[in-house]
C-alpha cells in the first residue's frame, strides 16, 4: 500500500513538473524580430503583401512554432545600394539587434549601368551594417542572390547583356558573403525559369509572382529555420 501510495506521489510530481518545464518554455520563448533590407524584389513590387518573400518566410517560420513578429522590410522599387544605405542611416526603426537579418540589393545598380567595382565597394558596406544590426552575429544574417531578369518579358530583348553583368555582380556578392562567412542562397537559377514559366512572373512582366517567391523561401527555408533554432 504504501508502495502503491509513493508511486502516485511520484507520478503526479513528474507530471507537475512536466506541466510546468512546457508551460515555462512556452512563456520564455523569445520573439523573433526579422529585417529584410533591399529593393522592389524584397518589397515584392507587383505582389500581394502577403506574398512578400519575406512575409512569406516568417509565416512559414511562424507554422513550425517559431514566434516572430511581423518583418519590418526597408525596401524601394529602384533603390540601388547607396540609397538602400541611406535609407538605413535615416531609419531609427533599424536600429538595435534584429535575430535575423537579409539582404538582396544590387539589380538597380546594373540596370542604371554602374560599375561592379563601386558596386562591391557598397556592397560590402552594407553587408558590415546587416551585421552590425545583427549584433554582429554573422549566423543571424543571409545573403540572397540578384535574380535575373533577363528571363522576363520585360528584359528579353537585352537576355545575354543582362544575365552576363547580373553575373558579374553575383559573384562580387557571394565572394563577399563568404568573406563574412554568411549564409548564402543562390536564387538566381529560380528566377530564369520564369523564361518558360509565365507564372513565375508578375502582372508588370517584371518582377517575380508569388509562385517564384514561394519558391525561393522553399529553396532557403530549412537553412533559415536552423538559424533561428
Amino acid at each position: 500500500m504504501m508502495r502503491h501510495s509513493i508511486y502516485i506521489i511520484a507520478f503526479l510530481l513528474i507530471t507537475t513538473f512536466g506541466t510546468n518545464m512546457k508551460a515555462q518554455t512556452s512563456e520564455n520563448q523569445k520573439t523573433l524580430r526579422y529585417l529584410a533590407l533591399g529593393d522592389s524584389y524584397t518589397i515584392g513590387e507587383s505582389v500581394a503583401e502577403s506574398e512578400r518573400w519575406p512575409v512569406y518566410l516568417a509565416a512559414r517560420l511562424a507554422s513550425e512554432g517559431m514566434s516572430i513578429e511581423s518583418p519590418k522590410i526597408i525596401a524601394k522599387t529602384g533603390w540601388r545600394t547607396d540609397q538602400l544605405q541611406e535609407a538605413i542611416e535615416s531609419d531609427p526603426q533599424a536600429r538595435g539587434d534584429w535575430d535575423l537579418v537579409s539582404l538582396l540589393i544590387g539589380v538597380n545598380n546594373q540596370y542604371q549601368g554602374k560599375t561592379v567595382e563601386s558596386y562591391e565597394i557598397e556592397f560590402n558596406r552594407l553587408v558590415q551594417m546587416a551585421l552590425k544590426l545583427a549584433g554582429g552575429d554573422a549566423k543571424k544574417v543571409f545573403i540572397v542572390s540578384i535574380p535575373d531578369y533577363g528571363k522576363t518579358p520585360f528584359g528579353a530583348s537585352k537576355e545575354a547583356k543582362i544575365e552576363k553583368e547580373l553575373k558579374a555582380y553575383n559573384k562580387v556578392n557571394k565572394a563577399i558573403a563568404k568573406k563574412y562567412n554568411i549564409q548564402y542562397f543562390n536564387i538566381t537559377p529560380i528566377s530564369a525559369k520564369a523564361k518558360n514559366d509565365p507564372e513565375l512572373v508578375a502582372d508588370d512582366t517584371l518582377h517575380p509572382s508569388g509562385k517564384m517567391y514561394k519558391a525561393w523561401v522553399d529553396m532557403m527555408f530549412n537553412k533559415v529555420l536552423k538559424m533561428v533554432k
